[in-house]
């Protein structure tokens, strides 16, 4: 594992932080043994930063850490990150609140970064207004808080004003091959380095998607490389080149993820990647572009939706039937969406309230994206497909319960 220095901190941080917001689940809850062995395999390669916040997985992400590295001593070999849900509060006092119960949930007395959660021009005012900067000052003063940052999704123009604002340790960007313009980007990267902030970076893979075996189209420029990588080598390897970069966080969710992230971060110097490799890179993201249909990153800061839609998971079939050509993704919609297997969370229930426009880091026109995915997806048979489907889920369930009361009679007798 390589290790680079937080600028202001003057704390060497593992280049690979784990990223709690896309655990291992299992019955709609994060699979706790498999979340564990996650956990301790990090732990074990060198992983020393770990991020979380309130809203991942529904609030199950920030208790899970605290178990986790409460065991056999191991929360003082990491920094704990986490993050103040501004829109929660509107006073200091709900900022201390809120602090007292993630510290609770996190089953320590400090955190070592903190930061204010997904900020843009116009939380930032007011976050400010509420009185976030004295709350932090305070926290920091008597020890709860080590280092004080911010996470931002808003635009460039948004970004400087906010660097400005306050003598900030650090801060947290989403940037990627995709995302050079995009929010702060390289911009705001080379702003807060020159100011003396750490940067953390967020979604390098854009969730998850360019990791994904990609399309010809795209495979045919990685091709030309003289040192062949996979996809996500490719584009954390292009985070990593920058200089500026202090650590970059990957939601790992299997160990073969685990395994190859840290494989890549052994290597990860910045300057690393040559012209032509940079120039290749480039290639790809303009063809990534262009195929791409949709920007969500799936981050799930849109959910809960009112009308119930996944939006989300209706974003993310969307994305690879289209962009991974992946025709499987028709049969992901329907029994992820349908209703069969929980709650109906199908495209075409939008309703248009709008609350979502207010939640996307995207900032993605969200109802007017999802009737695409249905005309996609809820075609004149979907209806008796999903009816189907239904009907063959329940027929299961029965038969699954009568053979458990037909074994346990039989168990009863012998006895």
């Amino acid at each position: 594992m390589l290790y680079r220095t937080m600028p202001k901190t003057k704390e060497p941080l593992s280049i690979l932080g784990f990223g709690c917001m896309r655990l291992p689940t299992a019955n709609r809850g994060i699979d706790e043994q498999a979340a564990l062995k996650l956990v301790d395999m990090a732990l074990e390669r060198g992983v020393t930063y770990f991020d979380t916040a309130v809203p991942y997985h529904m609030g199950a992400s920030e208790p899970f850490l605290g178990r986790a590295l409460a065991r056999d001593g191991k929360r003082s070999k990491v920094k704990i990150a986490t993050k103040l849900p501004h829109w929660q509060t509107s006073t200091k006092r709900d900022m201390e609140a809120v602090f007292s119960s993630q510290l609770a949930n996190l089953q320590t007395d400090v955190i070592d970064y903190y930061l204010v959660h997904s900020l843009n021009a116009d939380t930032w005012a007011r976050a400010r207004a509420a009185g976030v900067i004295e709350f932090l000052e305070k926290a920091k003063r008597d020890g709860r808080i080590r280092f004080a940052g911010f996470s931002y999704h808003g635009s460039r123009e948004g970004f400087k004003p906010i660097v400005d604002a306050w003598n900030w340790d650090f801060c947290q960007i989403q940037y990627n091959i995709l995302d050079e313009q995009n929010q702060a980007g390289t911009a705001g990267l080379e702003y807060a380095a020159s100011k003396g902030l750490g940067v953390v970076i967020m979604e390098p893979l854009r969730g998850g998607n360019l990791a994904r075996t990609p399309p010809s189209e795209i495979q045919a420029v990685w091709n030309r490389a003289a040192v062949k990588r996979s996809p996500a080598e490719w584009a954390l390897r292009w985070v990593w080149n920058r200089p500026e970069v202090t650590v970059v966080l990957s939601g790992m969710t299997l160990p073969e993820h685990l395994e190859e992230n840290v494989r890549i971060a052994e290597a990860a110097l910045p300057g690393s990647l040559s012209a032509d490799e940079l120039s290749l890179a480039g290639e790809a993201a303009t063809a990534y572009r262009r195929l791409m249909k949709v920007g969500c990153t799936g981050c799930q800061y849109c959910l809960p939706c009112p009308a119930g839609v996944d939006i989300p998971g209706c974003f993310d079939a969307y994305n690879n039937f289209h962009l991974f050509q992946d025709r499987s993704a028709a049969g992901f919609y329907l029994i992820r969406m349908s209703g069969a297997l929980g709650k109906p969370a199908l495209a075409s229930q939008c309703v248009r309230c709008g609350a979502c426009l207010k939640k996307c880091p995207q900032s993605l026109p969200i109802p007017d994206l999802l009737p695409d995915v249905a005309k996609t997806f809820e075609g004149p048979l979907f209806r008796i497909k999903a009816a189907g489907l239904k009907t063959a889920v329940k027929v299961q369930r029965l038969w699954t319960l009568f053979k458990d009361k037909l074994e346990a009679s039989r168990k009863k007798k012998r006895a």
